[in-house]
């Protein structure tokens, strides 16, 4: 097992019992494609509120980026027509 300078063995080394590298284990997470630029979307309407609730927590509160994956542009227009729709009384701003 590698040591530091100061004599300790290194529980943070790359290598593991056998020697062999752990990331060589580590599989890569696939990356996720938006769901708007799959279907080639032109906007997020704020009326569609089967849609827009695929994108709120059980709290009510916008999902993430990288939870949604949705592209940039797509979650900014996710979170607008979200917004929309809270003031328009169409979705809950808190769920219970």
């Amino acid at each position: 097992m590698p040591r530091d300078p100061k004599g300790r063995d290194n529980k943070n080394s790359k290598r593991g019992a056998r020697g062999a590298d752990k990331k060589a284990w580590m599989r890569k997470p696939r990356t996720k494609v938006c769901p708007f630029c799959k279907e080639k979307a032109e906007w997020v309407d704020y009326k569609d509120t089967q849609l827009l609730r695929k994108f709120l927590s059980d709290r009510g509160k916008i999902r993430a980026r990288r939870v949604t994956g949705a592209c940039t542009q797509h979650q900014r227009d996710i979170a607008q027509a979200i917004k929309n729709a809270r003031e328009m009384a169409l979705l809950p701003y808190l769920s219970k």
